[in-house]
């Protein structure tokens, strides 16, 4: 029975509106939207969003407890309130870190006690700590994702995720013109990335409701409903297959090249997976557990990709409790 002290661990923490919040201008066509939250005088911490293309929310501090923590929201470029929406250009991976330091220096913050990333946030906090490792206090990961290619295609290839949903795998595949469908990251680019909105947004729909049918071990019906946001769908679709495509800017297994782990060894790492994550499978998060021997690896028996699953909600509270004192 949880007592009232640790009842925070099924709900989340509960944080007032942002103390802060704007837009940052970054190279010659984005402006980021970033949020604060907690206390101002508190460790400061950044969210990374997944996606790529995703967004941040309020709802995203609830792992943080608001009389210890500076809770940093940051829409990463073309996403979420950031502009211009779903916008390609000027937008890699190399990007996204500077993007980070920018943010950092411009909100004078000199290091950050926590990053935070699930799924391509996870990709996103291992390359800004490989990047900047005198920036970074502790890594808190989740579904981890190193954008390899045998990752990539597990999720959205033939002989991964698709064995396991075969009838939604069919419909995402079937939705391709038949002479596109060998190679569905090419066909989905193509139509993504074409001059007819109303193609792309279809399209969008389509790759979306892939994931967010796998995202969760017991389907969440509602999820569905964000197909219906235009704007989100444009952003979350073209964002990823902008990066997956690309394989995120980054050489094939250059996150976990023993040289770039190298460089993060000292940085106290958390990482928290879900058992039955078919979208960031498990093997990723056990081979960055082992080339970081120092790091937790906490492996959730009953949950799938969502950070919103009970287990893996509650284990990341927790962690974010024992880096209180770091």
């Amino acid at each position: 029975m949880a007592t009232s002290q640790d009842s925070h661990l099924t709900s989340g923490y509960q944080h007032n509106d942002a103390f802060d919040y704007g837009f940052l201008p970054v190279g010659s066509i984005h402006k980021l939207y970033y949020a604060q939250y907690g206390s101002p005088q508190g460790k400061p911490v950044i969210f990374l969003h997944g996606g790529p293309g995703g967004q941040t929310t309020p709802s995203n501090t609830l792992f943080f407890d608001p009389s210890v923590y500076r809770v940093v929201l940051l829409d990463q470029r073309g996403s979420g309130k950031s502009e211009p929406a779903a916008e390609l250009r000027e937008n890699t991976s190399q990007h996204l870190v500077s993007d980070i330091e920018t943010l950092r220096q411009h909100l004078g913050i000199e290091k950050w006690s926590l990053v935070f990333g699930g799924s391509w946030g996870s990709t996103l906090a291992l390359l800004y700590a490989q990047t900047h490792p005198d920036r970074v206090g502790a890594l808190v990961l989740r579904g981890v994702f190193t954008v390899r290619e045998s990752e990539r295609y597990f999720t959205r290839g033939f002989n991964g995720t698709a064995h396991l949903f075969p009838e939604f795998f069919e419909e995402w595949v079937n939705f391709l013109p038949e002479e596109e469908r060998a190679d569905p990251y090419k066909g989905y680019l193509k139509l993504l990335t074409g001059d007819d909105h109303e193609v792309k947004v279809k399209a969008a729909k389509a790759w979306n409701k892939w994931e967010l049918g796998i995202s969760q071990l017991r389907p969440d019906e509602e999820a569905f409903g964000k197909l219906e946001d235009e704007r989100w769908s444009l952003q979350h679709a073209r964002m990823e297959v902008h990066y997956e495509t690309n394989g995120a800017f980054m050489e094939e297994g250059q996150l976990l090249r023993p040289e770039n782990i190298e460089k993060i060894k000292h940085i106290p790492c958390s990482i928290v997976q879900g058992r039955y994550d078919v979208v960031c499978p498990p093997k990723t998060a056990w081979e960055l557990h082992k080339a970081l021997p120092e790091s937790k690896l906490y492996m959730i028996p009953d949950a799938g990709h969502s950070a919103k699953e009970p287990g893996t909600q509650r284990k990341l509270i927790e962690v974010c409790d024992e880096y209180r004192s770091l």
